[in-house]
């Protein structure tokens, strides 16, 4: 079932309205779980970062052993192709992804060079004005890549994402502040994270546990451009109970403000208002 709505589907060279089915009970992708994916935003007109999400696509499918078979550049070509069917006033979530077909070696390794691929686009909107979420701690955390492939934005990861949101929604809690192996704040179930103390920006450092979000990249630019100080540094717990604000950093929302992480508090504060204002100032300079 869809998430969005006027969804576009680019599939066997041609774009398709609506949601065809692309995928069949015997490729390897449906029955084992080799698919990649990858999301971009289109709002107002623009799709900020659209080239390193297609980019991004090609490195999860060659970590999973999927042979890409689209070139990033052809790639962005086909979505800005697929997206001239849609107003430019719609807010559209761009997903390219891949899955192998075949199995190679034992039927568990993707045979080399049998991929499936499309494009979906469907109509999402951006979060209303002044929405917040509320995190809280889950006993799920973030594998390591000796575990799973955390190297790529696979499917397969997303149902240990599911479980911790859910346990977070249980709670009444809007998502969920993950821990790495060692017990150190990684991201969210969802996206990745800062927090803001004495008008300083941390967040967790990349330790291949999570993927350091292009989004996330894209803001601490913004940020040390503008002159303010982030920090990307192993984070604890209690860090996020003593900070100021907190904000989430993903694709699908860009920013999002946290108004609670269990017990403890935060106002929607300035740090947080600026680093959206700076994302979008960038967004329509750049595109």
């Amino acid at each position: 079932m869809a998430t969005g709505i006027n969804i576009r589907t680019y599939f066997n060279g041609l774009w398709h309205d609506g949601d065809p089915a692309v995928i069949r009970a015997a490729d390897h992708g449906a029955w084992l779980g080799t698919t990649v994916f990858d999301g971009a935003r289109y709002v107002d007109g623009i799709a900020p970062d659209i080239a390193k999400h297609c980019s991004r696509v090609n490195a999860s499918a060659n970590a999973l052993m999927i042979t890409p078979t689209v070139d990033p550049q052809d790639m962005v070509e086909i979505i800005w192709e697929g997206l001239k069917a849609y107003p430019k006033e719609a807010a559209i979530y761009i997903r390219p992804m891949y899955w192998a077909l075949e199995g190679g070696d034992l039927g568990i390794v993707p045979k080399e060079g049998a991929t499936g691929f499309a494009i979906s686009l469907e109509e999402i909107p951006m979060p209303p004005q002044g929405f917040s979420t509320t995190l809280c701690r889950t006993r799920f955390r973030r594998p390591v890549l000796e575990d799973a492939v955390v190297n790529a934005k696979a499917g397969c990861l997303y149902p240990n994402n599911a479980r911790m949101l859910k346990e977070a929604r249980n709670k009444g809690f809007g998502n969920a502040l993950v821990a790495d192996a060692l017990g150190n704040v990684a991201e969210t179930a969802t996206a990745n994270v800062f927090a803001v103390k004495d008008g300083e920006v941390f967040t967790p450092i990349p330790n291949g546990t999570f993927l350091a979000g292009i989004t996330r990249a894209r803001h601490i630019e913004n940020m040390r451009r503008a002159g303010m100080q982030v920090h990307e540094t192993v984070m604890t717990f209690d860090d996020f109970h003593a900070a100021d604000e907190v904000f989430l950093s993903g694709n699908l929302m860009k920013v999002t403000p946290i108004s609670a992480f269990e017990d403890t508090k935060y106002s929607i504060g300035p740090v947080t208002e600026r680093v959206r204002e700076l994302y979008w100032d960038w967004a329509h300079s750049a595109n």
